[in-house]
């Protein structure tokens, strides 16, 4: 009886370790213990299609923060953005944020794409050049209709 008391504990414990090897795993994938300290800045988007809170905000394809906030505006009917970038890192004010996406399957991000100004934006500050997400489904459609813009005149 002492060989299945001691089997059971064995596979218990491991059982267990592999249940917490996979919660540190999820929340080093996730970010969700990261705590970043940082600073915000403003962006206004046409459509901001697959982007919502907590999606990142990268430059030059590294994580600099997350998107903290996503509001319509009523009276531009634009998706108003607040991206949380990390302290320390520097955007020249000319600057301009794209909605990308990550490959056909993949899910889509704030690019932050870098002006040449010696001048960086303060915290608070919106970005003026804003490009929003273009949609798989419309392009399509595009493509299929011949609607893509080389006809001969």
């Amino acid at each position: 009886m002492a060989t299945h008391n001691t089997t059971e504990v064995l596979v218990g414990g491991a059982v267990l370790a592999a249940a917490l090897a996979f919660a540190f795993y999820a929340t080093q994938v996730t970010g969700v213990t990261r705590s970043t300290v940082g600073y915000d800045l403003n962006a206004s988007f046409r459509s901001l299609e697959g982007v919502s809170v907590g999606t990142d905000v990268r430059l030059a394809g590294v994580k600099i923060g997350t998107v903290s906030g996503v509001d319509l505006n009523s009276q531009t009917y634009r998706a108003e953005t607040r991206l949380s970038v990390q302290q320390g890192i520097e955007i020249p004010d000319d600057s301009s944020a794209v909605i990308s996406s990550e490959g056909l399957l993949g899910g889509n991000f704030v690019e932050i794409m870098p002006g040449g100004s010696m001048t960086y934006f303060a915290p608070g500050d919106d970005i003026e050049d804003t490009q929003g997400a273009v949609s798989l489904i419309s392009l399509l459609v595009q493509f299929v209709a011949g609607s893509g813009g080389d006809k001969e005149q």
